[in-house]
């Protein structure tokens, strides 16, 4: 049992108010996952740059700052244990320099749009750890876990990001993840964990490299991803939501003229604006809901 959390906003009056109102949204899904929490915010950025989110809870920063310079020109934002590196460099130059030179950090997502911080321990601890209510942006996913499929570590938290902009939450359990996730090593996808849901990001993201839109990939996911999951998959543009198709795990949406919402129990959203007036429903079996996209 795990909880998971999004909202897009139509309405830009909100962008300043984004983190506050999923701060509390993860919060209230705490009692679902008590182990970790982690959330993705994107913005829209005027700048080129890539942004890389780095987990650096095995060296200081002064270190990391220092070590990082001597390879790329970057900006450098601290976030707790948290780093989040601003620069032109390419990921493919990046990131190899990262592997090859970091062996103490973890990468958990890249793009110029997202940023990603995830962090083991109680969902109220992990958003006060990272300040979330101070974030702005145009979207935003999150994830609270109760870990059964792999040990309670950071790179076993959600989000998982495979791809550019790209990131997925699941509560649920993919019961072919080990033999997928040997069909998708062989195509090039890098793994970082044991969890089911990197497969699932893997697999999302591999399908998007080739060119295949997003609803079509989550749409062929019913078949090839077996087990029983609630999907939020953000991207650059937003996010799209599905359900398997015996949809064992909750979902609910609120739609409103300013927002979209979505939790695995409304709890989680009832002190968002004007709810109450919301288009509430729940997400129907082996349907893609798609905003932004």
């Amino acid at each position: 049992m795990c909880g998971i959390v999004g909202i897009y906003l139509k309405n830009e009056k909100f962008k300043s108010s984004l983190g506050s109102l999923l701060s509390k949204m993860l919060i209230n899904m705490g009692s679902r996952g008590p182990d970790s929490a982690g959330f993705a915010i994107y913005k829209k950025e005027e700048s080129n740059k890539y942004k890389y989110s780095i987990c650096i809870n095995h060296i200081s920063f002064e270190d990391f700052k220092k070590r990082i310079h001597e390879h790329i020109s970057a900006d450098l934002d601290r976030n707790s244990d948290h780093v989040i590196i601003k620069t032109f460099s390419k990921p493919s130059d990046v990131l190899k320099i990262i592997k090859n030179n970091f062996k103490e950090v973890s990468v958990v997502g890249y793009g110029k749009s997202i940023e990603i911080f995830k962090q083991v321990g109680n969902p109220t601890d992990v958003v006060k750890k990272f300040n979330l209510e101070n974030y702005s942006g145009s979207h935003a996913i999150g994830h609270t876990r109760m870990a059964t499929e792999s040990a309670i570590t950071t790179d076993g938290s959600h989000p998982y990001s495979t791809g550019e902009d790209e990131c997925l939450v699941h509560n649920g359990s993919l019961s072919n993840h080990n033999n997928l996730r040997r069909k998708l090593k062989k195509n090039g996808v890098k793994f970082s964990s044991e969890n089911d849901t990197e497969v699932a990001a893997g697999y999302i993201s591999i399908n998007l490299l080739n060119q295949k839109k997003l609803k079509k990939t989550l749409e062929d996911g019913l078949k090839d991803l077996d087990g029983f999951y609630t999907f939020i998959t953000g991207t650059r543009e937003g996010f799209a939501v599905l359900r398997d198709e015996i949809a064992c795990k909750p979902a609910v949406i609120a739609e409103t003229e300013d927002y979209v919402a979505i939790a695995s129990e409304f709890q989680a959203m009832a002190h968002l604006p004007k709810v109450n007036d919301a288009k509430i429903f729940e997400p129907e079996p082996g349907v893609v809901y798609s905003w932004g996209n």
